[in-house]
């Protein structure tokens, strides 16, 4: 292959709600952490052992308007998108650094509206969104968040 690839795939738990960031000119972008669980059984001691992974995701405009309007802590859903690693200069003057997910596609796999509705209404299906995100026209990689 003599390209390279830069693609992650994820489904997971949301761990905080949706943080809105609005920019001059509309943009916006929409940031939340997302948990996913490897659970294995300990062969020494046969103990189920859960360890989870947190990632720091970012959506844009449309889509993070979506995403916020819809998904709460504890909504599952599946993402695609890249990893992106930034740095920044905090107030102190140190060298800030995070690595990102940022999503080009998601869809939502469960929501806690969508559950709580299930509850009452037996037979019910839940319902999944799927939405590919459009690519950012300029980068913004200095941002101090």
């Amino acid at each position: 292959m003599n390209g390279t690839l830069n693609k992650v795939m994820l489904i997971g738990h949301l761990g905080d709600e949706v943080k809105m960031h609005y920019f001059d000119g509309g943009n916006c972008i929409g940031r939340f952490p997302l948990a996913t669980n490897e659970v294995y059984i300990n062969k020494q001691t046969n103990e189920k052992i859960t360890s989870t992974e947190w990632h720091n995701l970012v959506v844009r405009n449309k889509a993070a308007e979506i995403c916020e309007k819809y998904l709460s802590k504890g909504d599952k859903i599946y993402i695609e998108g890249r990893i992106k690693s930034r740095q920044w200069q905090a107030e102190d003057g140190t060298t800030k650094y995070t690595t990102e997910i940022q999503v080009t596609e998601f869809t939502f796999l469960t929501t806690k509206k969508e559950v709580d509705g299930l509850k009452t209404t037996q037979n019910a299906e839940p319902k999944s969104t799927n939405f590919e995100a459009p690519s950012p026209a300029a980068p913004e990689n200095d941002l101090p968040f």
